[in-house]
């Protein structure tokens, strides 16, 4: 593969991130703040909200960061390595840790959604949901097509 498409990709992978990394910055307090104001009778709110929405942006730059030596790999002319597997096997995990952690604070999101007209919280913490599963099975789908691969080019090669 051309290094210019993996540039691209590379440079794809940066922007991605750079938009999350905003909303972590200026909107996640926000949206602290909301929750908080909201509910003042429960105190707890906020710092779940903000533990809830901080954490799953763990994973998801974990995966970037995977992504990114993925495609190293793949400029290296390693991609059919156990490293890729291994990135692979990595980024599907973080996909499900990220839909597992927005499906535990879905019903602080309930909570925010009464509140607000019309309810835009709900559907965009099912989008977050769904989309990270989505790449965690297509992660999990390109790991196994791995595999198999470098299994049969190891077959091929102890044949020749």
């Amino acid at each position: 593969m051309k290094r210019g498409t993996t540039l691209f990709l590379k440079i794809a992978v940066i922007l991605i991130g750079i938009p999350v990394l905003a909303l972590c910055i200026f909107l996640v307090p926000k949206i602290g703040d909301f929750a908080g104001e909201s509910y003042p009778d429960l105190a707890y709110i906020k710092p779940l909200v903000l533990i809830d929405m901080y954490a799953a942006a763990i994973p998801f730059y974990f995966a970037l960061y995977q992504a990114f030596k993925l495609l190293s790999y793949i400029d290296n002319n390693q991609a059919f390595s156990e490293l890729s597997v291994k990135a692979l096997k990595n980024i599907k995990y973080c996909g499900i840790t990220i839909s597992i952690l927005y499906l535990l604070g879905m019903p602080l999101y309930y909570l925010m959604a009464q509140k607000v007209d019309p309810p835009s919280f709900m559907p965009m913490g099912t989008a977050i949901i769904f989309a990270s599963l989505v790449i965690a099975v297509f992660a999990a789908v390109l790991q196994r097509l791995l595999q198999e691969a470098i299994r049969i080019k190891s077959e091929n090669d102890l044949t020749v």
